[in-house]
């Protein structure tokens, strides 16, 4: 495209949508009156087919998509190909290949990209990004612990005066940034050194890419217990985590306690049963048959919307979603009146002992 004093450029490209056989010709359009005395500086892409195609299909809403760009010698796209993950099988195998990717995040990647940033810590200037000098010897040895990485966001982001969604989500991201500048730390002396075999180099990747994903995985729940405990909730005694419910069965969290779950006498209707994953999309019937004696399963997740038939579904499976509240104006706004916030369950839980 020209310059930004140009007037609103556009450009028009082929565009494949590979997982669904599909294709148009989109337009990208640049509207930049902002430089003109206007207030508008934002790009828009369109002409993808309304419902039509498979991009904005209701029931893709929460998938993970690619877009893949080939550019031209002047480094604009002359043709794109997405692909939309319709299943979590295609979603583990993206994530494989370019690493974890949150809920409302996007990441930029080619094959040619080193796998960390180019900026020094200092340019970064946030408190959650630790230099090496600031990192604890014992980590830069041995890799830390989810939990003690958790621990670290906990006291690097308190989150004072913030309610318990606003405090998840905040030391959520402050814990990405901490694992990013550890893990930096450790592995980029040993990128920058070079390998003397690819069997080498492939073993560092795939390590390094294990470990993300690992870390993605657990982190919300970490940070849910930390919540728990700073609301005043005790672990063992007004919650258990990672509990055995039943034979092979591990629900993230039961409220009161295991014992009260494992007590006969105790009511059901006070007990709660509260699953976490970080997105929901095809993984939320996993969670169904964790506890047994609770007929309500309540799911902590991060995913920005869902499609209303997916949301029918769950409702139909009792499946109660608990969102964080800054990610609740993602979703429809028919959903919306029946998502709970963690403030909300927290408040729940909190009485199940005194009904």
């Amino acid at each position: 495209m020209a310059g930004k004093h140009d007037d609103n450029q556009e450009r028009w490209f082929d565009f494949y949508v590979d997982s669904h056989g599909d294709y148009r010709t989109a337009r990208a359009a640049w509207y930049n009156n902002k430089f003109r005395g206007g207030t508008r500086n934002e790009a828009r892409l369109t002409n993808f087919g309304g419902q039509n195609s498979p991009i904005l299909d209701p029931e893709s809403t929460g998938a993970l998509t690619v877009f893949a760009f080939e550019l031209d010698s002047n480094g604009e796209a002359r043709e794109c190909h997405a692909w939309v993950a319709r299943h979590e099988t295609e979603e583990d195998i993206i994530e494989d290949r370019i690493g974890p990717v949150d809920p409302g995040n996007w990441r930029i990647w080619s094959s040619e990209m080193p796998l960390f940033d180019t900026e020094t810590a200092t340019e970064k200037k946030n408190p959650c990004w630790l230099t090496p000098s600031e990192i604890p010897s014992e980590w830069i040895d041995t890799f830390p612990t989810g939990a003690q990485i958790t621990q670290k966001a906990v006291e690097l982001s308190q989150g004072t005066g913030l309610d318990p969604d606003n405090r998840l989500i905040k030391r959520r991201n402050c814990e990405f940034e901490l694992f990013r500048s550890i893990e930096e730390a450790i592995e980029l002396p040993h990128i920058i050194a070079g390998f003397s075999s690819m069997e080498e180099f492939i073993k560092k990747a795939l390590s390094i890419l294990q470990r993300r994903k690992s870390r993605s995985g657990r982190s919300l729940e970490l940070h849910a217990k930390e919540v728990f405990v700073q609301e005043g909730l005790q672990d063992g005694l007004d919650f258990s985590h990672q509990p055995i419910s039943e034979l092979g069965k591990k629900p993230d969290f039961l409220f009161p306690s295991a014992d009260d779950y494992h007590n006969s006498s105790f009511p059901e209707k006070q007990l709660r049963m509260l699953a976490v994953k970080t997105t929901c999309k095809d993984r939320w019937r996993q969670i169904l048959n964790e506890a047994k004696r609770i007929d309500t399963k309540h799911l902590l997740t991060l995913q920005e919307g869902i499609s209303a038939n997916q949301f029918r579904e769950m409702q139909e499976e009792n499946v109660q979603l608990v969102v964080p509240a800054p990610v609740v104006s993602s979703y429809a706004d028919e959903i919306r009146p029946h998502l709970q916030t963690l403030e909300s369950f927290i408040g729940d839980v909190r009485l199940l002992k005194l009904n």
